[in-house]
């Protein structure tokens, strides 16, 4: 049986990351966001903010992390690996900063394809600012949208979930997982 790849995406503090957490500690595999990664080294190496210095180099990083762990779906038996963020985050933030990327970006994309995508909205009441989380809530919603129009875009109907508890929305994923 094949393993399917879910995503889990959306806009910076949604609860993404805390809802990944919670779906691992309930025994779903998970591969968690490596953005957070891939800003920590840069800054070891003396750049503050890569997304923002070099936007270009910063995506191509995360692409690349990202279609690693696409591919580790080969290596997992679980029914479903749920995915912190996926391939298309990348083109989404890309447009998002009106950035231009090269071919091989949407290509990636295209190539390889995630079985089905969950898309939180953004949340004022949870959203907080940190070290690595420097947009505003209305830069949040505008991701938000950049996103849902990057997953549409490559043909993908991402399922909003909408807000609620850790629990509900945990429910609520695994009542519209496909089997």
């Amino acid at each position: 049986m094949k393993t399917r790849r879910i995503v889990i995406t959306g806009g910076p503090g949604t609860g993404k990351t805390t809802l990944i957490t919670q779906l691992e500690a309930s025994g779903e595999a998970v591969l968690h966001e490596i953005s957070r990664q891939v800003t920590a080294e840069a800054q070891q190496q003396g750049i503050t903010q890569l997304f923002l210095e070099d936007p270009t180099l910063f995506s191509s990083k995360l692409l690349e992390g990202r279609l690693a762990q696409f591919k580790e779906a080969e290596n997992f038996t679980d029914s479903h690996l749920f995915y912190d963020r996926g391939l298309p985050d990348v083109t989404a933030y890309m447009h998002y900063l009106d950035t231009p990327y090269e071919a091989y970006f949407d290509e990636t994309c295209q190539q390889h394809r995630y079985d089905q995508v969950f898309l939180l909205p953004p949340w004022e009441a949870i959203y907080q600012q940190d070290n690595e989380r420097y947009e505003s809530f209305n830069q949040a919603l505008a991701i938000f949208q950049y996103l849902r129009k990057a997953y549409e875009g490559y043909g993908y109907a991402p399922i909003e979930v909408p807000t609620g508890t850790v629990p509900w929305r945990m429910a609520f994923i695994k009542d519209h997982l496909i089997k």
